[in-house]
């Protein structure tokens, strides 16, 4: 069991290092089993968090996203509306202050069964 667990950390590691050695505006931790988001991740993200626009998180067993997560990463774009919508347990989701992308604010409102809290579509305020 710690083998696997030692596996895991390493391929969060692994995809992590790849986002911030390459650039990349996309942080692709799908099926790494997480159950709550790294808070080592946040620190070695610091310098890159502003360009990241896409967090895959697909295939884990994640309970919660904290505030933190939304507050570092106030820059994601799209939002799989879909998946949350099919989220029986969600009741909550904060993005204002994200540039979300039309699509999102169109399809969302008719799915979700949740509070989703969004900035007005024209609003560019950092958050306080």
């Amino acid at each position: 069991m710690l083998r696997k667990m030692g596996e895991a950390v390493a391929t969060v590691a692994r995809k992590v290092n790849e986002t911030v050695e390459s650039g990349s505006d996309t942080l692709d931790l799908a099926e790494c089993k997480l159950v709550s988001f790294p808070v080592g991740i946040y620190k070695v993200l610091r310098n890159v968090t502003d360009q990241i626009h896409l967090i895959t998180l697909a295939n884990n067993e994640l309970k919660s996203l904290t505030s933190k997560f939304m507050t570092t990463f106030c820059e994601l774009q799209d939002v799989p509306v879909e998946k949350l919508a099919a989220m029986p347990a969600l009741r909550s989701i904060n993005l204002r202050f994200n540039p979300l992308n039309a699509e999102v604010r169109v399809i969302a409102p008719p799915l979700i069964k949740f509070d989703m809290l969004m900035s007005p579509e024209d609003a560019r305020a950092s958050p306080p």
